[in-house]
């Protein structure tokens, strides 16, 4: 179904001609040199949302999808061609990932569900329940080289209520969780005060996960940390990188382990050692990234009610060549 009001607003502008690539230069060298050509184009595909989030290139339907979380939909935008509503009411969706099988699974904010689509339409919910407990609100979701699916369970739907339903948390905290592929639900790191986006490293041996919330002091962490991936667990939790504004909200790798955070001036990137590269500049808060398109090449961008696209020349970490 086609929502006539989600084609409003596309245009194509430039964004990063000399004038922006040149602060870049100064402050990380040729960081971006390697994976952005100057004179990049970002295309505005969508226009018409609220608050994009979980974008996730579905290779079956050659189309972009992704959720506009406090319109409590889902939307679809076909390689070249228009945004149509995918999934209404989608209970508040946010992130959304595959799994091996090209299956679509769905973090939702209002159900404290991860469910997964199935070939013919119907759903299977992965996890509702810890200990008892309903979940929070899933927020991300990432399916490891195991077929397990690793999520973080923050309180954003649960608190706010144009990204869920209130209603008081069952849990002891906001966690990082792992969904062996036998349906096993486990806390895989519990020292998070709001876990958001989350992505492997692109041999899957190490998570990284950003902190979005607050301390019990007031004080933002700000950082994104990484940890390294043994038979399920998660060991030698580091800092990987810290911001001086904002927080970091979702992540993504690309195939030669460069990280990839929006945050609240753009997609800020890292290399695989922690080093910052630079920036590709958003008008407002980015919410989340995913690579994708026909050669895995483009990185669509979330960023408030507007849904962007840019060439790299990079492939994302996971997308097919």
């Amino acid at each position: 179904m086609t929502d006539p009001a989600s084609t409003r607003g596309l245009t194509r502008r430039p964004l990063l001609g000399l004038a922006l690539l040149a602060p870049l230069a100064a402050r990380a060298a040729d960081g971006l040199a390697a994976i952005l050509a100057p004179g990049a184009e970002v295309r505005t595909l969508y226009s018409d949302g609220e608050w994009c989030e979980g974008p996730v290139w579905v290779p079956a339907l050659d189309s972009l999808v992704f959720s506009d979380v406090r319109r409590n939909r889902m939307i679809r935008i076909p390689d070249g061609g228009t945004p149509e509503v995918f999934r209404a009411p989608s209970e508040n969706a946010n992130g959304n990932t595959l799994d091996a099988r090209g299956r679509l699974i769905t973090c939702q904010h209002r159900t404290g569900r991860v469910v997964r689509q199935e070939a013919d339409g119907s759903f299977t919910v992965l996890a509702e329940r810890y200990r008892g407990g309903r979940l929070n609100s899933p927020n991300d979701a990432a399916v490891a080289g195991d077929g397990a699916v690793w999520f973080t369970d923050p309180t954003y739907g649960i608190t706010q209520a144009s990204e869920g339903e209130p209603r008081a948390s069952e849990q002891a905290g906001s966690f990082v969780y792992r969904l062996a592929p036998d349906g096993t639900l486990a806390a895989a790191a519990t020292d998070f005060h709001q876990p958001n986006g989350l992505a492997f490293s692109p041999d899957g041996r190490v998570l990284y996960v950003a902190e979005s919330g607050q301390a019990p002091d007031g004080s933002r962490p700000r950082t994104i940390r990484a940890f390294d991936v043994s038979g399920g667990s998660l060991t030698n939790g580091r800092v990987f990188a810290r911001l001086e504004s904002g927080v970091p909200d979702g992540l993504k790798t690309d195939m030669e382990g460069r990280v990839y955070a929006g945050t609240d001036d753009g997609v800020r990137i890292w290399s695989p050692a922690g080093a910052f590269l630079g920036r590709i500049p958003t008008e407002g808060p980015c919410a989340n990234i995913a690579f994708g398109g026909p050669d895995g090449r483009r990185l669509y961008i979330c960023a408030g009610p507007k849904v962007l696209a840019i060439e790299m020349r990079v492939r994302g970490a996971g997308i097919p060549a």
